[in-house]
């Protein structure tokens, strides 16, 4: 069992008879799923998932062998099930209460010269809800959308008093209710929200879809604004990763070498297990190699190394490593190395933090690169960069994982700056790769700005990468002006 798996068997052993939702990730969200025989509100826009939402909460039950009803008003039984079974649900088990209008309503015209429709229809829509529901005893109910019993009352207070009396029927015959509603300026459902004992906001605009815990009885749940995706598969939910509430592993700092003698002199060793390190510098300077250094000699250890590349092709980076003798293709075949390219556009930082998680949890990785932060900052689109990067990281480090951040700088030469991002206090270690003109030729050099856990040497040292692979040179002791870009020889300044 994994430790994801763990984490969920313990919310669930925690917190007897909870319901759950179908939803791995909602209940998580949930603490372990719904307080049994209470009703819940789903509220979003249209198109944000609710009806989807209540599949999956019937289909879970049925799968338990308990039985599940599903009350329609709005789309016809027909329609519900052909679209259930185009996204892969299958609701052979699940039972129909149709209330939706028939074909022929329109054509049979319908006069009540001295009643109101509503006095007229509610009875008979009452009495069949109440037949069924003592008939079938159901332990999930889901309707579809409570909104359409206003139209069955003559005023909003008896509707309120109509509808508070309905779910607690169906509480009381023993049943977990979750509804929607079909909320406007024009008719809010401030009323139901008020009445009901959860409330599970769907959100979505033109990119991103989000699911959020307004309000949950008798229990605690986490809060904030969670991804999810609609796909053909249903609904996924990708829970924020908050690292506090992780379950801290065993603190190490054991050495990682990077197998370079003279870059790991610099280093005092090498990096540090359960550690956070940032390599930054220039574009083509060399930062994405020299992280792949320590990759390939991590995975030559037996390590599990995973690489999510946001801006190179997955094809292209091992096309290029195997030609400075960083052979990741081979390592990658025989499964200590891993290779994710990422779509910065199309994944969400809370996606991306569970595609880690499964890394970690479940296939073991102990050292992770994340290459780069400028393509991690799209996949943000908008929110808080350094709130996601601290959490992903932190939750790493507490995981005894060690994480390579690739930083780029924007600046070739001039002034010199350890990230852009304001990012350099997530990191214990800060490496940087330097430009530098020498004698008309553009030459590179490495340093170390920071490193908590150990000392490190203050000299920069030349830095090159070939055809044999990366070669770390000797002090550059003679040479000062190194971070301006624009380096001179030290007896320049005695003459």
């Amino acid at each position: 069992m994994t430790q994801l798996d763990s984490k969920h068997e313990n919310l669930n052993s925690g917190l007897s008879g909870r319901m759950e939702t179908g939803i791995t990730g909602l209940d998580e969200i949930l603490h372990g799923g719904l307080v049994p025989q209470r009703a819940y509100l789903l509220h979003g826009n249209p198109g944000s998932g609710k009806t989807i939402l209540g599949l999956h909460f019937l289909t879970a039950g049925v799968a338990k062998g308990e039985r599940a009803l599903f009350l329609t008003m709005g789309e016809t039984e027909d329609q519900i099930r052909k679209n259930a079974a185009s996204i892969g649900f299958d609701l052979d088990g699940v039972d129909f209460l149709d209330l939706a209008p028939s074909p022929d309503f329109f054509s049979q015209v319908q006069s009540y010269d001295i009643f109101s429709p509503a006095d007229v229809e509610r009875e008979p829509t009452t009495e069949r809800i109440t037949a069924q529901v003592e008939e079938l005893k159901p332990v999930r109910v889901f309707i579809d959308a409570m909104t359409h019993f206003r139209y069955l009352s003559s005023d909003d207070l008896q509707f309120r008093r109509q509808t508070h009396s309905f779910l607690r029927f169906l509480v009381d015959s023993g049943a977990t209710v979750v509804f929607t509603s079909e909320d406007s300026l024009a008719q809010p459902d401030d009323d139901l929200q008020y009445m009901s004992d959860g409330i599970i906001r769907l959100e979505h605009d033109h990119e991103t879809r989000s699911v959020c815990i307004i309000k949950f009885r008798g229990s605690d749940f986490m809060s904030g604004e969670h991804s999810m995706r609609l796909s053909d598969h249903g609904m996924e939910v990708f829970p924020r990763l908050l690292p506090a509430s992780e379950v801290m592993q065993t603190f190490t700092t054991d050495i990682l070498p990077s197998g370079l003698p003279e870059l790991d002199e610099l280093l005092h060793g090498g990096l540090e297990r359960s550690t956070i390190t940032i390599i930054s510098g220039p574009t083509g300077v060399g930062k994405t190699t020299l992280g792949l250094q320590f990759m390939k000699e991590a995975a030559e250890r037996g390590e599990r190394s995973v690489i999510y590349s946001f801006e190179e092709r997955v094809d292209l980076l091992m096309s290029r490593s195997q030609n400075i003798n960083i052979p990741i293709a081979s390592m990658a075949k025989d499964g200590n190395l891993s290779v994710v390219q990422v779509e910065p556009l199309y994944y969400t930082p809370d996606e991306f933090a569970r595609m880690v998680r499964k890394d970690v949890e479940e296939k073991g990785a102990a050292i992770i690169m994340i290459d780069s932060l400028s393509g991690y900052k799209l996949s943000v689109r908008g929110e808080d960069l350094v709130l996601h990067l601290h959490s992903l990281s932190k939750y790493l480090q507490s995981m005894g994982v060690a994480v390579i951040l690739i930083n780029e700088i924007e600046d070739i030469m001039g002034q010199f700056r350890a990230t852009e991002i304001s990012v350099s206090y997530i990191a214990d270690t800060i490496i940087f790769l330097r430009y530098l003109e020498l004698r008309g030729e553009l030459r590179r050099a490495i340093g170390v700005l920071k490193k908590r856990f150990s000392d490190f040497q203050k000299t920069l040292r030349e830095f090159e990468i070939t055809q044999s692979g990366i070669k770390v040179g000797k002090p550059l002791s003679d040479l000062r002006g190194i971070l301006s870009g624009t380096p001179h020889w030290q007896e320049t300044d005695k003459n």
